[in-house]
């Protein structure tokens, strides 16, 4: 007969208190962040927007993001960029900025360039020297990437003189959290290719990791305002920040609107501590280095 069999590890507890302590009340960060955001126009009043980047594998959640963002200062469910239904070919392939307006049609001092998503193959997905080319404000708006042949100083998309608002003041890696431990190596090389030549930049980088709620924690697929709490979750910010490079700091779970047809506070509120986040580290960016 053979020996008992082992009993299975048990999973581990979470925590009794968040590791990070915020407050779960959407209109109060909402209105930090508003004035956040005064201050850096009244400051910088040659930047008409900032510039956030968004970039990372096919089936993240960028577009989702976007109409997610456009979503909590609509104060309502937006459709708008186009979102992927599976981890197919990606549903971006020309260089897109969308500008952000509240509900009373006022556009807010930021905007996000969606790109086409990295993968695997050489011949899919965006070349990452166009990546680059998009860091320095090299493309014109409407550009059709190509997977195989990056933008050169020829093309009449490429433009010569960029100006403030054509660079990208900060990169956004978005990362699925329930597949972080499956993507491709050519994959995560390229995002650390992308990252480090932002950072030679002088270019913040940032980090969400979408789908938090996606059987990654039973605790967080039940209730979002625990996800600071979960030791699933920090587990999986660790991998990310192993695997990517950068710190916990700059890691931000969030849970984009995919399915829902009404607005929820507390999806609302981790997309406003990401862009809030956001907005500090690219005011810090932009005052040392005197823009």
């Amino acid at each position: 007969m053979g020996g008992k069999k082992s009993k299975p590890e048990p999973e581990p507890e979470d925590f009794e208190q968040p590791w990070r302590n915020i407050d779960w009340n959407p209109s109060n960060l909402k209105s930090e962040l508003s004035e956040l955001l005064l201050k850096f126009m009244e400051n910088h009043q040659d930047i008409k927007q900032f510039r956030i980047l968004l970039h990372g594998p096919v089936g993240a959640g960028k577009s989702c993001f976007i109409n997610s963002v456009r979503s909590v200062y609509k104060e309502r469910i937006v459709f708008g960029a186009a979102e992927e239904t599976s981890a197919g070919m990606s549903c971006t392939n020309k260089y897109k900025t969308y500008k952000i307006t509240d509900k009373d049609s006022v556009t807010l001092p930021f905007v996000i360039t969606d790109i086409m998503s990295l993968e695997d193959h050489e011949e899919d997905g965006i070349h990452p020297d166009d990546v680059i080319n998009v860091l320095h404000g090299r493309v014109k708006e409407g550009y059709t990437f190509n997977p195989v042949s990056p933008l050169t100083d020829d093309d009449p998309d490429y433009i010569h003189e960029p100006s403030l608002n054509d660079k990208v003041h900060c990169l956004v890696s978005v990362v699925p959290a329930n597949s972080i431990s499956l993507m491709e190596n050519e994959i995560i090389q390229k995002m650390k290719a992308v990252r480090k030549s932002a950072l030679g930049l002088g270019i913040p980088h940032v980090v969400l990791m979408t789908k938090i709620d996606a059987d990654v924690c039973p605790l967080v697929t039940k209730d979002l305002a625990e996800v600071y709490k979960s030791r699933k979750i920090e587990e999986k910010m660790q991998e990310c920040s192993h695997t990517i490079g950068p710190p916990l700091k700059c890691i931000f779970p969030v849970s984009n609107y995919y399915k829902e047809t009404e607005i929820d506070d507390k999806k609302d509120l981790l997309i406003l501590l990401a862009l809030k986040a956001i907005a500090g580290v690219v005011k810090d960016y932009i005052e040392h280095v005197n823009i």
